[in-house]
């Protein structure tokens, strides 16, 4: 059986296995830990395994390979990119630093390492607004997310520039698929990730990140919930809350990139040790400065 031959393999080589919520739940049953960007950031930077297999995009095992430079961090499918890290590059934010020096710059972590090596400190979508407040006398830009950025100057009242980027599955969301839901489920309490766009933010009961969300909907006496993220956390969820009953915002939330991952591809790369993200020292660097600060003040 192939979750017995990986485990195999895992323990051979000294491997751990992380994996995001939003990954096939076959992927997420093999996995050491399951989690959010935080989660696992922490994990990675801690972790006393030879080998990291990271089951999500790029631009988290890039961030694991950041915070633990002597492993060798494997991503099991090459391909498995993020759209929204590819909205901010380094060369545009540099341009924008050099005519905005007295602003603070907020990169999530959905972001590839040259951009965090410009940034001052790094966030995700469950340690933003905690880290963003001890900055709240600050002028700042926000980076790449428009909508959780969004999310953060209206809450905080912030002197915030927003970049234009966005996670195309949250992005698609709309207020109509709230009310619709409300009235499909009256019963249930909407839980809404800050990706999705503020107007969908305003109506929700609860946002937060995927841990927070799951953390929301166990400690909750509500018996029902309308998921506003991607559909992998439904799997967790429900092994959480067995007697709970979840439905999801709209029907198109789907990453195709976090899907890409199979357990034959969990396999490939411990058996070959493939797909190993690199990185020149000096990035990692760099990179690994706002990033440290972040876990610092989490």
């Amino acid at each position: 059986m192939l979750k017995e031959k990986i485990q195999e393999l895992k323990t051979e080589k000294n491997a751990i296995i992380l994996a995001h919520y939003y990954q096939d739940k076959d992927v997420q049953d093999v996995a050491d830990h399951v989690g959010d960007s935080l989660d696992l950031s922490r994990i990675a930077a801690s972790t006393t395994a030879d080998i990291i297999v990271f089951c999500g995009v790029n631009f988290m095992a890039e961030t694991a390979k950041i915070l633990s430079p002597d492993k060798k961090v494997l991503l099991p499918v090459e391909r498995a990119g993020c759209p929204m890290a590819m909205m901010i590059d380094a060369k545009k934010l540099r341009t924008y630093k050099e005519s905005n020096p007295d602003r603070i710059i907020i990169c999530y972590v959905n972001s590839y390492a040259e951009v965090k090596a410009l940034s001052d400190v790094c966030v995700t979508s469950s340690n933003a607004e905690k880290i963003v407040r001890q900055f709240a006398d600050k002028k700042l830009l926000y980076i790449p997310d428009k909508n959780l950025g969004l999310h953060l100057k209206d809450k905080f009242d912030l002197d915030m520039d927003i970049w234009p980027g966005y996670c195309s599955v949250h992005d698609r969301l709309k207020p109509e698929d709230v009310t619709r839901a409300r009235k499909d489920h009256p019963e249930a309490l909407v839980l809404v990730h800050p990706e999705a766009p503020l107007a969908v933010l305003k109506l929700a009961d609860y946002v937060g990140s995927t841990r927070g969300i799951i953390d929301f909907a166990t400690k909750s006496e509500n018996n029902e919930f309308v998921i506003g993220t991607e559909r992998g956390i439904l799997y967790p969820l429900q092994k959480a809350n067995p007697d709970k009953k979840f439905f999801l915002l709209s029907e198109n939330l789907t990453c195709r990139n976090m899907k890409l991952t199979t357990l034959e591809d969990v396999y490939n790369a411990l058996e070959n040790e493939e797909f190993e993200i690199k990185l020149d020292p000096e990035l990692i660097r760099q990179a690994r400065k706002p990033l440290d600060l972040m876990l610092e003040m989490s």
